[in-house]
């Protein structure tokens, strides 16, 4: 089991300047995992998905759906359309 999980977080760990954060209800820092995967979104599927026939939209609009099953599965919800996906939430 993994116990050091601040490697995760490349702002935690800058030796020199070790930083505590405590403001995560404003913005939560990002770990790395999450940094690479926005990355990849930004530089290769970035489309509005459930809106267009081409193929980014197609590829968004599977990975949006994707995403729904993940959170479903995690949360144990009967059906992927029992999550709702939002924007500006905290």
């Amino acid at each position: 089991m993994k116990t050091n999980f601040r490697q995760d977080f490349p702002i935690l760990n800058d030796e020199a300047n070790p930083v505590v954060y405590l403001d995560s209800a404003a913005t939560t820092q990002k770990p790395l995992s999450v940094i690479k995967s926005l990355e990849n979104y930004y530089t290769s599927q970035n489309a509005n998905p459930l809106r267009g026939l081409y193929k980014l939209s197609a590829t968004a609009t599977s990975e949006y759906e994707q995403a729904r099953h993940s959170v479903a599965q995690f949360i144990n919800a009967n059906e992927d359309c029992d999550i709702i996906l939002t924007r500006k939430n905290t």
